[in-house]
């Protein structure tokens, strides 16, 4: 079998966040699909471009061969490939972005051309459905964002996460300066916690996303001023760079730690793992290397007896990629999404993701188990992506 044709859209099924999908043929017809949406700054089109780079040859550069020609069997292979090709660049974020949407496509076409999901080819389930946790409506309204909350709950949602500081950090997120929240800031995310433990009861689990917004000192104040909550983790409360600071966080804080979208490979967790910096890490598998990389990541942290719980915020194949992967890992938390993206994610699927009570049930279908909808990919297209190719 070879690889004989790879195409990639840039598709807008949410106001202003654009969904990067990639298509891989062969000469034996069949078609694996997968994703490497990239939030924020233009990413995705840099993704994009990147995938164009892939499809060709370049004649006159070092290390320039495309994947076109390849045995898309040899995943393992194909992955190193792609994954050194650009990590000279020194950004192993970009490289690994473009592996995994490819990664999941080639595991794709080998579970359809041997008839089995891929997650059989991982070493089969340990477990029937994959648990999820969800967001609430955002915190910048509270009313809202509680109605949401029980609303999910209801629905059988055991675990929510949300940013209470969004209402003022939200304009300066990835905008990172001085590390700092203001004392209404951080008063009314104490009301926000508070507000949201009150309304879903002792036995629902809530985590906060602290977007890598602070600095130490502010860090540590409000993981420990949040202990109040009973609060599952405190995700990215420091940017990713600094493993000397979330040294220092961790040892003046009991609240759990949760760090990993801005890790890109197995070898960026591995300083964490072993100083014990975190108590769960959550890589995406759209940043992270795809299916291949996520497994070896969560092989890894089982070893230290710490949960994997992958990252989400993409599109639908971010979900069913993680899903097909953590059904098969024991040292699994939960799978992120946001209920009220779930019409997005089904709009792209020729079929809907099946999610019921606060689960994700895969299909039994050989590969990932979906395909793209084709007339809404078509009819939804990034504007600037057709702008710049023309179109």
């Amino acid at each position: 079998m070879k690889i004989t044709d790879l195409r990639v859209y840039l598709t807008r099924a949410i106001e202003n966040r654009t969904w990067v999908f990639v298509e891989v043929d062969t000469d034996e017809g069949i078609t694996g699909v997968g994703e490497s949406t990239n939030s924020g700054g233009g990413g995705a089109h840099i993704v994009g471009r990147g995938y164009e780079l892939l499809r060709e040859d370049l004649n006159y550069a070092d290390f320039g061969d495309g994947v076109l020609g390849e045995d898309p069997n040899h995943i393992e292979r194909i992955w190193h490939k792609v994954y050194r090709r650009f990590g000279t660049l020194g950004s192993p974020g970009f490289a690994t972005t473009l592996c995994a949407g490819l990664d999941m496509a080639l595991w794709d076409i080998k579970g359809k051309a041997l008839g089995r999901p891929v997650y059989d080819l991982l070493g089969g389930p340990v477990r029937d459905s994959v648990r999820l946790y969800s967001h609430p409506a955002s915190p910048v309204d509270l009313e809202a964002c509680v109605a949401d909350a029980k609303r999910q709950v209801a629905a059988g949602y055991k675990a929510l996460k949300t940013d209470p500081f969004a209402a003022e950090m939200g304009s300066r997120h990835r905008r990172y300066l001085d590390g700092k929240i203001s004392g209404s800031g951080r008063s009314y995310s104490l009301e926000v916690m508070s507000a949201l433990r009150e309304a879903v009861g002792p036995e629902i689990e809530l985590l906060i996303d602290a977007h890598g917004n602070f600095d130490v000192a502010t860090a540590t104040d409000l993981c420990n001023k949040m202990m109040a909550y009973d609060i599952t983790w405190f995700e990215e409360p420091l940017q990713p760079e600094g493993i000397s600071a979330l040294r220092q966080l961790k040892s003046n804080t009991d609240m759990p730690l949760c760090v990993g979208e801005r890790k890109f490979s197995r070898w960026d967790f591995v300083p964490i793992l072993t100083e014990g910096l975190v108590n769960f890490i959550m890589p995406d598998i759209c940043w992270s290397g795809g299916i291949s990389e996520m497994k070896k990541m969560a092989i890894l942290a089982e070893s230290f007896y710490i949960p994997i719980s992958p990252h989400d915020a993409s599109g639908a194949f971010n979900v069913i990629a993680g899903a097909q992967v953590m059904i098969t890992v024991p040292n699994f938390y939960r799978l992120e999404m946001n209920d009220n993206t779930v019409p997005a994610y089904n709009s792209v699927l020729t079929e809907p993701l099946d999610i019921r009570d606060g689960h994700i049930h895969l299909p039994d279908r050989p590969g990932l188990g979906y395909e793209l909808d084709h007339d809404f990919i078509g009819s939804h297209p990034d504007p600037d992506w057709e702008r710049m190719h023309g179109r």
